[in-house]
């Protein structure tokens, strides 16, 4: 079968996309949603692409847990071994060698279809050792006619997509309206194609590990060497610190407010130097006060505030109202106040150069030449902070 002309790994000089998630970061995450509604995946079925049926935990996971959660069918799709890079040295496993289905040909050139629909074995309980497999027409891809019919067909789509095709991968699933949960970078909120669905409340971030803390992949032993890296109980890990799972499923902890002191109680009591005893600092170039830290927002403040994007792990929609992010791309929202023709580029050895950077976030005007990177406006100083999401709180007292 021909590949695809931008197939899933971009081609056998793919980016180091193969990340592998832990069993226990996928059942924990579940546990969330079943907490908040113990039906959520009852009579659905579910669509695991971009996966690997034999060795995914993703697989591993939903069909064991089959009967539980009271799945209506299961899909598990993977991608055709010719198709990915050359450095994995994927080999064939003895399940597919020995089984009656097995082509040579298709065996590299083909992605395969694992499904549970019910119980093979006849032992009376519906698991692992009830998938039926087959091989695909095709690769694989998830923007191939075939794997986008199984998408058609699900009810929600669950996986660990390649993290450098998320926004196109985000754009598939919302073509056709599904439930999800999906891993991705915390700073793709961040990316055009994927903010305006955040402000809109149509996704949002799971319940755990959220950008916060270090979530460890499983890669395999031939993957390139990195920082981040570790063995563990034989098993080499990569770690992705800004990993975070996105969905459109609701849980509880989306519903928790968000505990916060006045702005004169931060001013006086905050454990950030930033803020304690300074206060907050309005924009140059946004109407908005610069909250460098969740924790730092004010309780009482009843205009626009800039908050890191981490904020979204503990953004509660009935708190808060996201209005806006400071980035260069107009979102249609209007806040932004002012563009800067002319900049000069400071930079920590004294080199200047003209850019045009300063308009790409928000901009604080400082009195003393910072230390590391600022720009110049005519005689103004200024330094940039990074993207910022701009909210309001909802009610304040």
């Amino acid at each position: 079968m021909p590949k695809t002309s931008a197939n899933l790994g971009g081609a056998r000089e793919a980016k180091f996309d193969e990340f592998y998630t832990q069993y226990h970061d996928i059942e924990k995450e579940m546990n969330a949603y079943l907490d908040y509604d113990k039906n959520v995946f009852r009579d659905k079925t579910i669509l695991l692409p971009c996966d690997d049926p034999e060795s995914s935990n993703f697989t591993k996971y939903f069909a064991q847990n089959f009967e539980r959660l009271g799945l209506k069918r299961l899909i598990s799709t993977s991608y055709a071994i010719d198709s990915k890079p050359e450095w994995l040295n994927l080999q064939l496993t003895l399940f597919e060698t020995e089984s009656p289905k097995f082509d040579k040909t298709k065996a590299k050139a083909n992605g395969k279809i694992y499904t549970i629909t019910r119980d093979m074995t006849g032992d009376k309980k519906i698991n692992v050792e009830d998938l039926e497999w087959e091989y695909l027409k095709g690769d694989g891809d998830f923007r191939s006619a075939e794997v986008t019919a199984l998408r058609d067909e699900s009810d929600v789509i669950i996986t660990n997509p390649p993290f450098s095709l998320f926004r196109e991968f985000l754009e598939w699933i919302e073509a056709a309206n599904k439930k999800m949960v999906i891993l991705g970078n915390m700073n793709a909120v961040t990316y055009r194609e994927v903010f305006p669905l955040v402000k809109a409340n149509k996704i949002w971030l799971g319940a755990t590990r959220n950008g916060v803390g270090s979530m460890w992949f499983i890669i395999t032993d031939t993957a390139p060497e990195k920082t981040g890296q570790k063995v563990e109980n034989g098993q080499r890990m990569q770690t992705v610190g800004s990993s975070a799972w996105f969905t459109n499923i609701d849980h509880g902890k989306r519903h928790q407010p968000l505990a916060l002191m006045t702005e004169a109680d931060n001013i006086k009591f905050s454990r950030h130097k930033e803020v304690k005893d300074l206060g907050y600092t309005e924009y140059d170039n946004y109407d908005a006060i610069e909250v460098p830290f969740t924790d730092a927002i004010p309780s009482d403040y009843k205009g626009i505030m800039g908050v890191p994007i981490s904020f979204l792990s503990k953004y509660n929609p009935d708190q808060f109202e996201i209005v806006a992010i400071t980035k260069t791309w107009d979102d249609g929202s209007g806040f932004k106040t002012k563009f800067y023709p002319e900049q000069t580029q400071v930079d920590s050895s004294g080199k200047t150069s003209k850019v045009s950077k300063l308009n790409d976030g928000a901009a604080i005007v400082v009195d003393d030449a910072p230390t590391s990177t600022y720009y110049t406006v005519g005689q103004t100083k200024l330094v940039q902070v990074y993207a910022r999401i701009l909210v309001r709180h909802r009610k304040t007292s």
